[in-house]
């Protein structure tokens, strides 16, 4: 069968053949139609995620649509290794298949499944986000983060306030639910930051870390006993993988540190996470914008970064 298979550390996948997958016992066949290239798998694929195994050869791909043996068409995530999701065929356990609504189309549901679930788990997994809570996206003009605007607002969120650096981005977030925007590259950031605290802020999505998430923290503490509590999930690192933290701010607040990811959220309850997007995605109107590619142009398609998903096609899709 044709796939996108990664043959080292760091190198671009490949079309070319690979052997067929057989299912196993509690397992299921799907013969796939679409799988999105995003960040998590790009990373698994270089080696550099904390969850990557570093065995090579491989076919890329952590999750995708397609049909079962039956004709069922379903979302597929954690196909058995060594075959991923950007192939003809891939097995993936039973309970790991989930179905789709008949109205979300292939491209849509394996595009938005990933960065739908990054805020949908945070908000509902980890930090428990109750109807009427404010909810701030530090992050929100990629993929994921507009997402996370959407959802929060769909789960009950009052108010939605974005961070991010681009500006004209951020005014498209605006259009997308968020109340407040805060350019990152403000020159009163920091006070700005602290309005918001002291308004009150229950919840942060963190998809940057770095400079800004310190920020935060730093304007989470500054806000005083009076404050809220503060859950902040930490999702991504696209800003630096480490921060210098006082010790004080978190010992000075109610700020409550918190991960979401693949470890900190019970792979049960992920997969749950993800049959909540896709069943919000029409009803809720998420929006997400994708690029469709063949199978055939993954090495061109792999690194491009337009702002959109991009997503192989790989056999007829509905």
């Amino acid at each position: 069968m044709k796939a996108a298979i990664v043959r080292g550390r760091g190198l671009t996948p490949v079309c070319a053949d690979f052997a067929e997958p057989v299912p196993e016992a509690g397992e299921a066949r799907i013969a796939v139609t679409a799988a999105a290239i995003s960040p998590v798998v790009r990373s698994r694929a270089s080696g550099s995620h904390y969850s990557s195994s570093g065995h090579f050869p491989f076919v890329a791909g952590l999750d995708g649509v397609g049909r079962l043996d039956d004709g069922r068409r379903v979302y597929f995530i954690m196909p058995r290794a060594p075959f991923g999701s950007m192939a003809e065929r891939a097995v993936a356990p039973a309970a790991q298949c989930l179905p789709l609504p008949d109205d979300l189309d292939d491209i849509t549901a394996a595009a938005i499944a990933n960065p739908g679930m990054s805020s949908w788990a945070a908000l509902v997994e980890r930090a428990r986000l109750q109807a009427g809570e404010t909810v701030l996206v530090n992050g929100a003009t990629g993929t994921a983060g507009r997402l996370a605007v959407q959802i929060a607002r769909h789960l009950g969120a009052r108010k939605v306030i974005a961070t991010g650096r681009d500006a004209e981005a951020l005014s498209a977030v605006a259009a997308l639910g968020a109340d407040v925007t805060i350019p990152l590259g403000a020159e009163d950031l920091a006070d700005r930051f602290q309005a918001q605290f002291a308004e009150g802020v229950d919840v942060v999505l963190d998809y940057l870390w770095g400079p800004s998430a310190a920020g935060l923290l730093m304007a989470g503490a500054k806000a005083g006993p009076e404050a809220r509590p503060i859950r902040f999930v930490q999702i991504g690192a696209a800003s630096g993988a480490e921060i210098a933290l006082p010790a004080a701010a978190l010992r000075a607040s109610a700020i409550a540190l918190l991960g979401s990811g693949i470890g900190s959220v019970p792979p049960d309850r992920m997969i749950a996470a993800i049959g909540g997007v896709l069943q919000a995605a029409r009803p809720a109107g998420l929006r997400i914008a994708t690029t469709p590619v063949p199978l055939a142009e993954v090495g061109q398609a792999w690194n491009r970064d337009d702002g959109r998903r991009t997503v192989l096609t790989i056999g007829p899709a509905a």
